[in-house]
């Protein structure tokens, strides 16, 4: 199986711009007491959890960095709710895209390289071709403009990791108390996926440990291909 790395087409002519954050997140760590690192964030998005059980709502509004143990506290209000298998990384982003929206849109958008959006037509062929993990999440953006298109967005579990070949070979363990692994993500023509960690059950992903790669399979580039659904372009990686 090949796989391929899913980016914004930026010559198909489209105009979109999207403006918007997520409904909830958890905070950052301030000074983790193992690395003593602040870590604010890294893209690990479910826009299909719903936080609205959770009593202390206001505690997931604003982003900032906490101790700790209160980011661990406000995990375990949110880890009951989460996808089956997922996992949490300071600064997740929970619930639908809110914000603002305009321009021409494709019928797949990827705004920012970790966000993947795409029209109520385009995901309801995909899902007709019996891709699997395709699930599109309602979002809230706000349209300055007539016959505004209806965006889903695609949530994209973490699975999958880079191969240590590509990493640097003085590369750190990660922290062993907030999990921060302190890698730049390889350019895309360097990137080698870990074989052995690649979902057999997902056309479509993102890497565990490179959260803002989104990675789909060939069965998801040849189904686009066969629809005429532009907006992305892929790019294929090698695999060991």
């Amino acid at each position: 199986m090949d796989y391929f790395i899913v980016e914004e087409d930026r010559a198909s002519g489209f105009t979109g711009e999207v403006s918007g954050r997520h409904k909830w997140i958890l905070p950052g760590i301030h000074r983790c007491p193992a690395c003593r690192v602040t870590s604010s964030g890294w893209p690990r998005i479910y826009p299909s959890v719903d936080l609205t059980p959770v009593v202390a709502l206001a505690d997931f509004e604003e982003p900032r960095a906490e101790p700790i143990e209160e980011y661990e506290r406000l995990c375990e209000l949110v880890r009951p709710l989460l996808p089956p298998g997922t996992s949490l990384e300071p600064g997740a982003e929970l619930g639908p895209l809110i914000g603002r929206a305009q321009g021409r849109f494709g019928p797949l958008v990827s705004p920012v390289p970790w966000w993947l959006l795409a029209q109520r037509e385009a995901l309801e062929k995909l899902q007709a071709e019996g891709l699997r993990g395709l699930k599109g999440c309602a979002t809230q953006l706000r349209f300055r403009q007539r016959n505004a298109p209806e965006l889903f967005e695609l949530e994209l579990l973490p699975v999958g990791r880079a191969h240590p070949d590509c990493l640097p070979s003085n590369r750190k363990p990660p922290c062993p108390r907030c999990g921060r692994h302190g890698l730049t993500r390889p350019d895309d023509k360097e990137l080698l996926l870990d074989a052995s960690t690649l979902p057999g059950h997902l056309d479509l992903f993102r890497l565990e440990d490179f959260s803002t790669a989104i990675v789909c399979t060939e069965r998801f580039v040849e189904a686009c291909e066969r629809l005429g659904l532009d907006g992305v372009t892929f790019h294929r990686l090698v695999s060991a």
